[in-house]
């Protein structure tokens, strides 16, 4: 029996930092480490030196840890059905992107998340949510679709995940809605543009500008948007790659030491749980993550 328990009447997002009341998750009941580009590759690489590697009840452990600090924070979560041939989809925010205008379906490059969609428009139409766009003019993910403030939204695209055309559709699909949106090529290395920017309060986000363009920083600083710096050393395992939760409450992870003081020291409570079973696999907690409902910004 199809899961309606749950309906949406008031979905979307204008923003990506305030209060958080609803998170898309999914259940990495059949997570394995696999080749799934340089995050993970880097891992696999190194393992023989550094002895990383996979324990299937750590990782499940680590994201059960992730979703207590969820509830404890009032945040209903909602799941993607656990897939043995989807064994990547609960990181849920590569395969839609949430919007104010209603849920963008993605178009996955990497070959085993190319199906990924089927879960994820199962959940909108199995809960009322009406979709608002297909991506289809080349490969686009939402991890590339990031939501600075109301009204403008910075879209990435490194080439083996997010394609530069697929990446162009979509930010058409935000013009035509009256909001601006600038396009701007990442290096693979950081896959998403998530995993260089993501916003933490009003007019406040984290950023490794290190390994951003310079006039993509001179783009968001124009916006008025003070920038907390995350350092090179920490952006490359996925430091920058939290979630805000809205009043003064951050889910970082534990391996973003330095930025995490930071944020503290701003006078962000800070929840860094263990999720290096995730971070050497190619993702973090905003990965995990898809924001489905926000107080208005």
């Amino acid at each position: 029996m199809k899961d309606r328990a749950t309906h949406f009447s008031n979905w979307g997002i204008n923003n990506d930092y305030a209060k958080l009341h609803g998170v898309l998750l999914g259940k990495p009941e059949y997570y394995r480490w696999v080749e799934a580009g340089p995050l993970i590759g880097r891992t696999l690489a190194n393992a023989e030196k550094t002895g990383h590697r996979f324990d299937l009840q750590l990782a499940m452990k680590q994201h059960a840890e992730m979703v207590s600090i969820y509830e404890e924070n009032g945040v209903k979560c909602h799941y993607l059905p656990a897939d043995e041939a989807l064994h990547r989809n609960f990181f849920a925010r590569d395969s839609s992107a949430m919007t104010p205008w209603g849920p963008l379906i993605c178009h996955m490059q990497l070959k085993c998340r190319r199906a990924d969609y089927a879960t994820v428009i199962q959940f909108y139409q199995d809960h009322d949510v009406p979709i608002w766009k297909f991506a289809t003019a080349g490969h686009f993910e939402g991890g590339d679709f990031n939501i600075i403030e109301p009204g403008r939204v910075l879209i990435g695209y490194c080439g083996e995940r997010s394609e530069k055309e697929g990446s162009e559709q979509v930010a058409e699909f935000v013009r035509a809605e009256g909001w601006e949106a600038v396009v701007a090529p990442i290096s693979r290395e950081f896959v998403h543009m998530d995993g260089l920017i993501v916003p933490l309060a009003e007019k406040l986000a984290v950023a490794c500008i290190d390994a951003m363009e310079p006039w993509l920083v001179e783009v968001v600083r124009g916006w008025g948007i003070d920038i907390v710096e995350v350092e090179y050393r920490e952006a490359k395992n996925l430091g920058v790659n939290l979630v805000a939760l809205g009043d003064g409450k951050v889910l970082s992870m534990a391996g973003a030491e330095d930025l995490n003081a930071k944020m503290r020291a701003l006078g962000f409570e800070v929840y860094d749980p263990d999720m290096s079973m995730f971070t050497l696999g190619g993702g973090g907690v905003h990965c995990l993550s898809q924001a489905l409902c926000r107080e208005a910004a």
